[in-house]
């Protein structure tokens, strides 16, 4: 076969097996060929800072050498087993030690996978059916989660909208969407529905942070009306703290998802709680008929756990998350100098280890508030970032701590280019 080495030739091959051209998950326009650290390259050798990472994982950067090493140490012992192996075992010890909600956890292979777990864990826990979920929240390709993401229509609150074809109308039925950091809508929920399982939430909703007191709020709530909470912490744990947002935030869950980090860059989630809550998952205990099924060939992967107990053991070591901040603040402040000294009105959202901008004067508090006054300025501004060598979704971004002095200079100049272009 002969060799291509055009991305374009790349992508017209894409196009022909792949539906609309990609993976579902990124633009199909660039192909990327490997990455170093803090960057990476695409198919026509096209070199970028890495602000992507792989949407979240690769917090310690691409081929950390410690990783690596630990990754290769493994290999040899085994890639898959479909058993108990003690890479897994450890890496469970971690999560629990690490994790306040923690104390059993179970292995699947995408946070999608441990959403929906969680949720069919809290049902069966509670013998409700009903789970409040928040309008824009996302927490998988599952059928409850795939209601009131990105919703066209503003419908009424609490009903939900599918945003996929295929999903049975009783899958809506049993979903009650909710505001965002709008406690009195969440408390008018529990005191109309008495069957609510569960409330499930990011505890930093996409880029939009929980106001003061929400969360405890929420948790206050949940309490008071037996229903259990879940945060979604696929992308949350170990990036805004060690412990992650229950650390970060100082409120505990009942349930939680963990994934990205925690896999060090492999196919890897989890999700966690109580072992009185984690006992559906075992039959000798609870019964057959409140047993939870849950299996999977690649949960608990012995490679991909090696390589998640390494990241986290870097993660654990004196300064490292004083350095994540200091990195994303720095990138938050660029940005921010830059836009207002051109004069145009923006909102930087989220928290310095997870972020972008929004071009909008007001607060972004939800789904509905969360948006820019005009879409097209935010490609342009994107745009002209990746031409100008900064790799990063149109709607976040993420730090990592292989970012340099280096990266961010070049960053520098890119977002100066991008001011100028939608000046």
């Amino acid at each position: 076969m002969q060799k291509l080495t055009s991305q374009a030739e790349w992508i017209e091959r894409a196009r022909a097996v792949l539906p609309a051209g990609g993976f579902g998950n990124f633009d199909p326009g660039i192909v990327i060929a490997r990455g170093v650290g803090s960057r990476v390259w695409d198919e026509d050798g096209q070199e970028y800072v890495d602000y992507l990472i792989g949407s979240g994982p690769m917090l310690l950067g691409h081929g950390h050498p410690e990783v690596m090493e630990a990754v290769l140490q493994q290999l040899p012992k085994g890639m898959t087993f479909f058993a108990n192996n003690t890479k897994g075992i450890e890496l469970a010890e971690a999560i629990v030690d690490a994790v306040p909600c923690c104390e059993q956890v179970r292995f699947v292979a995408s946070g999608g996978e441990a959403d929906m777990y969680a949720i069919r864990l809290a049902r069966a826990y509670t013998g409700r059916d009903k789970v409040v979920k928040f309008e824009g929240g996302y927490h998988g390709m599952s059928a409850e989660a795939q209601m009131s993401l990105a919703p066209s229509a503003r419908v009424n609150f609490p009903q939900a909208v599918p945003d996929s074809a295929g999903i049975p109308q009783g899958v809506a039925d049993q979903m009650l969407i909710a505001p965002f950091n709008d406690l009195a809508a969440v408390e008018a929920l529990l005191n109309e529905h008495k069957d609510i399982a569960a409330i499930i939430t990011e505890p930093l909703q996409r880029i939009i942070a929980p106001e003061p007191g929400y969360l405890q709020g929420l948790r206050a709530l949940c309490d008071a009306h037996h229903v259990l909470l879940i945060f979604d912490e696929i992308v949350t744990g170990f990036r805004l703290a060690y412990g992650g947002a229950q650390e970060r935030y100082g409120v505990t869950p009942d349930i939680c998802t963990l994934g990205k980090i925690i896999g060090g860059g492999f196919p890897l989630a989890a999700l966690g709680a109580s072992a009185e809550i984690m006992a559906h998952f075992d039959k000798s205990i609870i019964g057959a008929d409140k047993w939870l099924m849950q299996l999977g060939t690649l949960s608990g992967n012995p490679v991909a756990a090696a390589a998640g107990l390494k990241t986290m053991e870097i993660l654990r070591r004196p300064g490292t998350y004083d350095r994540l901040r200091e990195i994303g603040h720095s990138l938050q402040d660029m940005q921010s100098t830059a836009l207002t000294e051109a004069g145009i009105a923006h909102r930087i959202c989220g928290d310095e280890t997870l972020f972008d901008i929004y071009f909008t004067e007001r607060p972004c508090r939800d789904y509905r508030t969360a948006h820019h006054d005009n879409p097209k300025r935010n490609a342009i501004y994107n745009a002209t970032l990746r031409r100008h060598g900064v790799f990063k979704s149109p709607g976040k971004l993420y730090p990592s701590l292989a970012i340099t002095d280096a990266d961010l200079d070049l960053t520098r100049s890119a977002v100066a280019h991008a001011v100028q272009a939608i000046c």
